[in-house]
């Protein structure tokens, strides 16, 4: 029975070639969506699950409260580790280490600036990194020593051992290499390029000895023998801060590291998400697209049935049951949606390679995993059996004596199926259109906003080397504003579109001793507010080295402080006192979808950490880095330039908004074509259905433009009526998605409008494709057996 029903089931897909190849082709394209946004998916869930005990794995967050507000960071205390190992029961390691930071790690004349990480021992055994050579046991207990990434070692060593070899970090350290571990996979959290010991990091910084708990500087993991200690542990922990600190006003917490990448958004010291609201996103429209496609099957499926009708009533007549029938049809869907897989495995190899670019990820295919086979399989069979099972049912159930006998057997109830699922497409296709459209509003809203600062023209360099002695870091502004390819030349203490370094340590004139402001605070050399090109509101800038003990503020601290005049105010920074030289327009750090923070600014070159150049407007741009690089590499030979754009990384804060904009717009695309397979081929079979109708009227007079229009009008009061339930479900979509922005457009009717011409120009032009066809054919041609 199976192979005759195959049999027929091939004959009917080759006998129809345009029905089968619109089914395939909108299956395929819905099923390598699908799997192309899961793949991501999965790729994105996957972060941190490496780990064998990642289940069981902490991170712990500093929650401080501030002005009736909580701010969270997965920055602690350097001592904040050993304590919690010694004395919270149920904690079997705990460990502190630095962020990943860029370091010139040198062997021989090979030098690279490669992201490296102090880490004590137990940093180790927490995250069990497969080691390629060396000991796992003995590594991270001396103090110059160092392990390596494979990649690294390679770049290093080339084909030689490493073992017990030598390099240098930054020109200066020794480091014995004792391991060899593999590469740090994309989908980890915490990507270096060397390991090194905290020891190490303590001897470079000896200041990180008796710092206790008066500063935030290392990442601090915890991990629990048992996970039924959790809410004992998290309970101890919470206090740990005012414990060693009375006046504290933090608090700590333990967040789990499987959920670290895709839930990194705190609010009030709640975790509140983070990429997990666009993952979730990503999953919806996988299937969304999908159900698209098999949407477009039932149609098609049902559009036919006048042409099936005979041949279910022939085979109940002879013998067959409904529900060998339903065999029947469920095969035939099952068999498209395999050719769609195959199809759209093709559509997959590639476009792989462009969405790996696109997303900066690997989703290559694993054919040797079985999970992978599996879900493959599952998801054919879901399709083929969603796709097959409203047509399966209905054709089946037509009565064959009044089929065999000519009755019309497309009822009222298949016609209302057939507009309802027309009306679900156009309203997903629609939603799309509209949310792409407000995703690009107000990306182009918050990049054109001002930021405070001229950031076009602006090129930063590490402060490195021979560049850390003021003389020659005094040289090098010199050469650079003779050599006439820089107009101006100042340091800061980081990238500016970099944050970090704030404190609650500020006093001032007035202060309610309840009131705990968060103040950003960085280090900037002369020049700086000429060179970034912002304004001063009131007073001056940095003149001279005799300015240490001034400091400049910005619009929001003087707001917060309330100072009518604070020009000439003493205010207290962190024990230190200073004299307010001048007041600075406010300018973008953070995010520039959020306000400005209040940020005092120190002249203290010793903190200083980057150079800052406005590049001349009266010199071709290569010509002038050409000349920059080459003064650099002159004064400082030893380390890479490191010279990067201050745009580049402006627009590197629009990333997720881009990556959400670029997704919309394909993967829309994609739901709207498929939409328009699905109209193209439902209009073929209406105007077969009313080829006789459409003759009479044009024996009777009707124009070529009357027999458009009474064939699209059926498919544009579809459309309108999808445009209509789409616009309240859209803007509800919308609103929510721009409420988690402070700086955010005012939805406006534009993108209704652009969705409601869109998708009635492309229902339009699809159908009318068909339409014109038929509305010019020779009326002889269907009346000449009447």
């Amino acid at each position: 029975m199976f192979r005759l029903n195959l049999k027929i089931a091939l004959r009917n897909l080759w006998k129809n070639k345009a029905y089968t190849l619109i089914n395939m082709g909108g299956l395929a394209i819905g099923l390598a969506s699908c799997m192309v946004l899961l793949m991501y998916v999965a790729y994105e869930w996957s972060f941190d699950k490496q780990f064998k005990n990642n289940h069981k794995t902490y991170v712990v967050y500093n929650l401080a409260n501030a002005s009736g507000r909580i701010f969270s960071w997965a920055w602690t205390p350097g001592d904040m580790a050993p304590d919690v190992e010694q004395s919270i029961p149920g904690v079997a390691y705990a460990s502190h280490s630095s962020y990943p930071e860029d370091r010139l790690i040198s062997y021989g004349q090979r030098n690279f600036k490669k992201s490296g990480v102090f880490a004590d021992p137990s940093f180790l055994k927490i995250l069990d990194y497969k080691f390629v050579k060396g000991n796992p046991d003995k590594v991270l207990k001396g103090v110059n020593t160092i392990i390596l990434t494979e990649t690294m070692a390679r770049n290093l060593f080339g084909d030689e051992d490493p073992i017990n070899k030598t390099v240098k970090l930054d020109n200066a350290e020794v480091l014995k290499v004792e391991a060899i571990i593999e590469d740090i996979p994309k989908n980890n959290s915490i990507r270096f390029d060397y390991l090194m010991p905290w020891a190490l990091n303590v001897k470079v910084n000896p200041w990180m000895k008796t710092n206790g708990y008066e500063g935030n500087f290392c990442l601090t993991l915890i991990q629990l023998q048992d996970n039924n200690y959790f809410e004992r542990a998290n309970a101890q922990i919470k206090g740990i801060y005012k414990q060693h600190k009375k006046d504290s006003n933090s608090e700590a917490i333990m967040h789990p590291l499987s959920k670290w990448h895709l839930y990194s958004n705190f609010e009030n010291g709640k975790s509140v998400g983070g990429r997990i609201d666009q993952i979730k996103i990503f999953f919806i429209l996988a299937f969304c697209i999908l159900l698209i496609a098999c949407v477009n099957f039932m149609n098609l499926s049902t559009a036919r049935s006048e042409k099936r009708g005979k041949e279910v009533g022939v085979r109940k007549t002879i013998g067959s049951s409904r529900k060998s029938l339903i065999g029947q049809f469920l095969l035939e869907s099952l068999l498209l949606a395999l050719m769609g897989m195959l199809v759209a495995f093709v559509l997959l190899e590639i476009s792989l390679p462009y969405f790996d670019e696109l997303l900066d990820v690997n989703l290559s295919i694993n054919y040797s995993d079985w999970r992978f086979w599996s879900a493959l399989t599952g998801l054919t069979l879901i399709t083929g059996f969603i796709a097959g099972s409203y047509p399966a049912f209905y054709l089946s159930s037509f009565e064959p004596v009044k089929v065999l006998k000519g009755a019309t057997i497309v009822g009222n109830s298949s016609l209302s199926v057939r507009r309802v699922l027309v009306v679900f497409q156009f309203v997903f296709a629609t939603c799309l259109i509209i949310c792409t459209t407000v995703i690009y509003q107000q990306l182009s809203y918050i990049k054109n906003k001002p930021i405070g600062y001229q950031r076009a023209g602006l090129i930063e360099m590490p402060i490195q080397g021979n560049f850390k002695a003021p003389e020659k870091l005094n040289t090098l502004k010199d050469l650079l504003i003779k050599s006439g390819a820089v107009s101006s030349v100042t340091s800061f203490s980081r990238g500016l579109n970099e944050d970090g370094n704030n404190t609650f340590s500020v006093e001032w004139p007035g202060k309610n001793l309840k009131d705990e402001t968060l103040f950003n605070f960085r280090f900037a050399g002369l020049d700086f507010v000429k060179t970034i090109g912002t304004d001063m509101i009131s007073g001056r800038e940095f003149l001279s080295s005799s300015d240490s003990s001034n400091a400049i503020i910005n619009e929001s601290a003087a707001k917060i402080m309330g100072l009518k005049n604070p020009v000439g105010t003493m205010i207290n920074s962190q024990g230190t006192p200073l004299n307010i030289i001048g007041v600075m327009r406010d300018f973008v750090i953070e995010s520039p979808y959020y306000r400005a923070r209040p940020m005092i600014v120190y002249h203290h070159m010793r903190e200083v950490n980057v150079i800052i150049a406005r590049l001349n407007p009266a010199m071709n741009v290569s010509n002038a880095i050409g000349k920059i690089d080459e003064i650099i590499k002159t004064l400082n030979p030893e380390y890479p330039v490191g010279r990067k754009f201050v745009n580049d990384g402006f627009e590197q804060k629009f990333q997720n908004e881009k990556l959400l904009r670029t997704l919309s717009n394909w993967f829309g695309g994609f739901a709207v074509f498929i939409s328009c397979l699905g109209l193209l081929g439902l209009a073929l079979f209406m105007a077969e259905q009313r080829k006789k109708e459409i003759s009479i009227r044009k024996v009777l007079g009707a124009s070529t433009t009357n027999i458009l229009t009474l064939l699209n009008r059926d498919f544009i009061r579809l459309v309108v009526i999808a445009n209509l339930i789409a616009f309240p479900l859209a803007y509800i979509i919308v609103n929510k998605w721009l409420s988690a922005y402070e700086y955010r457009i005012n939805i406006s009717i534009l993108p209704f409008v652009i969705a409601a011409v869109l998708s009635l120009l492309i229902a339009i032009l699809t159908v009318s494709v068909q339409s014109v066809k038929v509305a010019k054919s020779n009326p002889i041609d269907a009346l000449k057996y009447e």
